[in-house]
């Protein structure tokens, strides 16, 4: 096992099976258990929710009991909001996922447990596993629909095992401006001013000159953007001595 099996735990409609299959396949993750869907199994509402999932549909196990659905993991996590009166550790589902990511990379197998929409987990779900994962939701609003919770632990899990950069610069095609081609740009500018009186009184040139330098050294331009400047200013002066 690659990946963490998510095992929802009688979930009560299909719409929200379904949608917990998008929310799975969209980070990646295709193992999905189900215990005793209150409406039967397969279920067609699932199936159209599902929308491009399908196949987690149709390749999930199918168990009569939670117990029966994790049987073969060695370290289960249970997702829940409320304080229960068992000893366990309870994670973030960030720490979680990182968790599971160590634990299978130790070739160990792990599975989620995630309860029915109307009241969550058991106890008797929740004894069976190792771990619970709460998410720290606003307490006085703490239910989340199973398909968000499923949504988020599955966010968590791509986290926790993909390199994605925190900020990334799309240049659509082009590449930074150099620091040549930003400084004649600066100088273009600075002709074209110093041409039209802009930098007055002469006590006060030297300054403003500066700042214009100072402010085109900090925008990040791309070469692009710098070919877009200078056209600007090129038309502009051409509009000016047409005497339009």
């Amino acid at each position: 096992m690659t990946q963490p099996a998510f095992v929802l735990v009688r979930p009560q409609m299909g719409e929200n099976i379904g949608a917990a299959a998008r929310g799975m396949w969209n980070f990646g993750l295709d193992r999905m258990r189900l215990v005793a869907p209150r409406d039967g199994w397969p279920n067609p509402k699932a199936v159209a929710m599902a929308s491009g999932a399908g196949r987690l549909l149709d390749a999930a196990r199918l168990t009569a009991t939670t117990a029966e659905a994790v049987a073969d993991a060695h370290f289960v996590f249970a997702t829940t909001a409320r304080p229960r009166d068992l000893t366990k550790d309870v994670y973030t589902p960030e720490a979680a996922m990182a968790e599971a990511r160590d634990r299978i990379a130790a070739d160990e197998r792990v599975a989620v447990l995630f309860g029915p929409e109307r009241a969550g987990l058991e106890n008797d779900d929740i004894a069976l596993a190792n771990a619970i994962v709460s998410v720290p939701v606003n307490p006085d609003f703490p239910s989340l629909n199973l398909a968000q919770c499923v949504l988020l632990m599955g966010y968590e899990w791509r986290r926790a095992t993909t390199e994605t950069e925190a900020v990334a610069n799309e240049l659509a095609g082009t590449e930074p401006a150099t620091q040549t081609e930003v400084e004649k740009l600066s100088q273009h500018y600075e002709e074209r001013l110093e041409t039209a009186g802009f930098f007055f009184p002469e006590a006060k040139a030297e300054g403003m000159k500066r700042t214009m330098r100072n402010l085109w050294s900090r925008m990040p331009l791309t070469r692009a953007d710098v070919q877009l400047l200078h056209g600007v200013l090129r038309q502009m002066v051409r509009w000016k001595e047409r005497g339009d």
